[in-house]
């Protein structure tokens, strides 16, 4: 699929989006390469969204927004009580002996110091006790009240974002592996284009779905969508119930097919297959969804996929991982190329073809 011809290359000059720097509209991994240009107002409303940036957040940046949150807070609120004693006379004064008509508001806050320290005694109620602030004082207790409320609820949107972030599906979505290139291989005399997906955790994804998307641009510089249908095996229903072996899903490949030009053509046009696997977690409920997308260079024509199933000396199913990605080269037969005196017969392992003779 690399030789250039005069069809691939008014292919190419048809479909600028998609064939030059950015190839892909979905990586490999399930990540969207489209950017938004000329948007405006964009950063006003992607600021509004505070919780939905802390879980697109990575962790390395969250740890220091999170450390960096905390250390602003106790800072604010030093200043705060730093001007508090200032204002109240507190930091020229002998705090053990303090003059009979004076209150302190905050004791033994005498410099910003021991104000940061205060601060950060107040919020994370140490309580040391060589610092407190006096009932006497109406300023000191209204500005302890609003560092708590506001600490509170500092603490409670960090806490519930690291949480959240933890217990995300999507981690549980990594664990879910697409095959690297998808094949096209002929099953009863009918083409199919196939791929497989494992799940690489022993725990198993429930009401699978399997969903498929063709991206093709058009002349008019508009990407056109088209559904495509894959299925596995015999299972008549959308959903699989459950997903803990390898799984092969197939479209069968007619002549009203989009994907017939990968059949009928040396060069095809260029297109962008994307496929999303939407599952819901055994133990939590929680769903979660992954997603991959095939370039017509990584579909493999008269290939098929190595067999993955096997049984150990106890008998027991095993999947061999190592064979995931691995694909078999098959060569059509001619029409033309059997001789009279040969009988047509098929070995099979395990369900699946080895050779003709």
């Amino acid at each position: 699929m690399t030789t250039d011809t005069p069809e691939s290359n008014n292919t190419r000059s048809s479909a600028p989006l998609l064939t030059q720097r950015h190839l892909r509209l979905v990586t490999k991994d399930g990540h969207s390469t489209l950017h938004m240009a000329g948007t405006k107002g964009r950063g006003v409303s992607y600021l509004r969204d505070v919780w939905g940036i802390l879980m697109d957040m990575r962790w390395r940046w969250m740890v220091l927004v999170f450390s960096a949150s905390f250390v602003l807070h106790w800072l604010l609120f030093a200043v705060l009580w730093y001007l508090l004693a200032e204002m109240n006379g507190d930091l020229e004064l002998d705090h053990d002996a303090p003059p009979a008509n004076h209150t302190i508001c905050v004791k033994h806050v005498t410099s910003f110091t021991a104000a940061f320290s205060f601060s950060l005694e107040t919020q994370l109620t140490i309580g040391y006790g060589t610092m407190f602030p006096s009932g006497d004082c109406p300023s000191a207790v209204a500005l302890l009240a609003f560092q708590m409320v506001l600490g509170l609820m500092l603490e409670a949107l960090l806490t519930g974002a690291f949480v959240a972030k933890i217990a995300r599906p999507k981690n549980r979505a990594l664990s879910i592996r697409f095959s690297r290139s998808a094949v096209v291989t002929y099953n009863e005399g009918r083409p199919q284009l196939m791929f497989q997906v494992a799940n690489i955790r022993s725990r198993p994804l429930i009401n699978v779905q399997i969903s498929a998307i063709l991206y093709q641009e058009q002349e008019s510089g508009q990407l056109h969508q088209t559904s495509i249908d894959f299925h596995l095996d015999s299972i008549t229903t959308h959903e699989y119930p459950f997903f803990i072996f390898p799984l092969t899903y197939y479209h069968t490949i007619t002549a009203s097919s989009p994907l017939a030009v990968l059949l009928w053509r040396e060069v095809p046009p260029h297109f962008e297959l994307v496929v999303f696997l939407s599952a819901v977690q055994e133990g939590t409920g929680e769903p979660c969804q992954k997603r991959t997308s095939y370039l017509p260079s990584e579909i493999l024509v008269y290939h098929r996929f190595a067999s993955l199933l096997a049984r150990n000396a106890k008998g027991e199913y095993q999947t061999k991982m190592e064979n995931f990605d691995k694909t078999i080269p098959e060569h059509p037969a001619a029409p033309d190329s059997k001789s009279p005196k040969r009988t047509d017969k098929e070995i099979r392992i395990n369900g699946q073809p080895i050779d003709s003779f």
